[in-house]
């Protein structure tokens, strides 16, 4: 593997990461993924347990 090749993996990587590690913020935050609200969603007892 040569380096702009190792280069272009850790950078995509990392966005992974971060990705998933602000999804998982949010979630710990209570915030939906999908933004559009929860007073209609038919999955809000999954996001909001009460």
């Amino acid at each position: 593997m040569n380096v702009p090749t190792l280069i272009a993996v850790l950078i995509i990587a990392a966005i992974f990461i971060w990705i998933v590690a602000v999804q998982v913020t949010n979630r710990r935050k209570g915030k939906g993924g999908c933004s559009c609200g929860c007073s209609n969603c038919g999955m809000s007892d999954v996001c909001h347990k009460k």
